[in-house]
């Protein structure tokens, strides 16, 4: 067996996920990282998230992120998940326009629980990303293993 024969018996093979399952998982998890472009360059964040009715909310503050929001750009949120107890992991990953939402304190009593911003006090715009589109792959951590 050649080395190249071995490598690509320990590559997993991605299971192509529906959207009604990708938005299943992105339920169990409140991590993700907002991918946006600023001042013309990539740029990736850690975010607190709740997903919403097929949408993805999330607060933040007066910076790089609103501003590139409010600048009209699509954006990326990307979640996932690695269990070493059940050798499986997954990832999910949302592309569209985000947007400003005119909030209440009804707003967020409807999404369930609180958002918590990564840098606390001062977060006082609440996102909300309405995907053009949802893929997601689940692989397994054991694949080609003996």
């Amino acid at each position: 067996m050649s080395d190249h024969t071995r490598e690509e018996a320990f590559v997993p093979t991605p299971e192509i996920l529906a959207a009604a399952e990708c938005w299943q998982l992105l339920t169990e998890v409140s991590v993700g990282r907002l991918g946006i472009i600023s001042d013309g360059h990539p740029d990736v964040f850690p975010v607190n998230f709740r997903v919403d009715k097929e949408t993805v909310v999330f607060q933040t503050g007066d910076g790089t992120k609103l501003h590139a929001i409010e600048a009209g750009g699509s954006v990326a949120l990307e979640a996932d998940s690695v269990s070493a107890e059940f050798g499986i992991a997954w990832s999910v990953i949302i592309k569209g326009p985000a947007a400003v939402v005119e909030h209440s304190d009804a707003d967020l009593d409807r999404i369930g629980r609180p958002l918590f911003p990564w840098q606390g006090v001062g977060q006082d715009h609440i996102i909300r990303i309405s995907p053009a589109s949802i893929t997601g792959r689940r692989y397994s951590t054991r694949a080609g293993r003996q």
